[in-house]
């Protein structure tokens, strides 16, 4: 069985109100969708905030998943409108500063949740992308989405996904000093 099929049972189990395939399948995907939650946020609390919500999510609708998409792709689409709306909140009221410093990522971290913080730089940097650049960064270049999948996970089109992708390089670059490498 794939996982694909795997996590498609097991959402169909939580349909029928099963609580244990739904913590099955959140301990599965918890730690990608708190690493996406992360970046686009930029806040370890909103994140873990993010990261329930999108869970509390998932299974008010989990009767909704049509099988259109994997598990995984609908999942971390339900965690982009729930930053994305977090977001827009945070325009409505005085943003909380940012940390002075954020602790570089553990290269030899095992866990994706160890691992999700990036260097203060890089961080800094993706904080000042508009929301749609953001996302498509955080989920092509450093979670490794295939563009297709980033797209459909996005609702837009791949040549949409991939303008997306070039210009927040490029803002990257240019917020990082590094104009001549894009």
């Amino acid at each position: 069985m794939t996982k694909a099929t795997e996590d498609a049972v097991l959402l169909g189990r939580v349909a029928d109100g099963d609580h244990e395939a739904f913590t099955e399948i959140m301990k599965t995907h918890e730690d990608r969708v708190f690493s996406v939650c992360l970046r686009i946020l930029g806040n370890r609390e909103k994140a873990l905030d993010a990261t329930q919500e999108t869970f509390l999510t998932a299974f008010r609708k989990a009767h909704q998943f049509e099988g259109k998409s994997t598990f995984g792709t609908w999942v971390y689409r339900i965690a982009v409108n729930t930053c994305y709306d977090q977001l827009r909140k945070q325009k409505r009221r005085p943003a909380d500063p940012m940390p002075e410093h954020l602790d570089p990522a553990d290269p030899t971290a095992h866990e994706t949740v160890e691992a999700a913080a990036l260097r203060p730089e890089i961080q800094e940097a993706l904080a000042s992308l508009p929301p749609e650049f953001r996302t498509a960064i955080v989920l092509s270049d450093i979670e490794g989405m295939s563009l297709p999948d980033a797209a459909q996970t996005l609702g837009v089109p791949v040549g949409t996904m991939k303008s997306r992708v070039f210009r927040g390089r490029r803002l990257l670059a240019n917020h990082l000093g590094n104009q001549n490498t894009i």
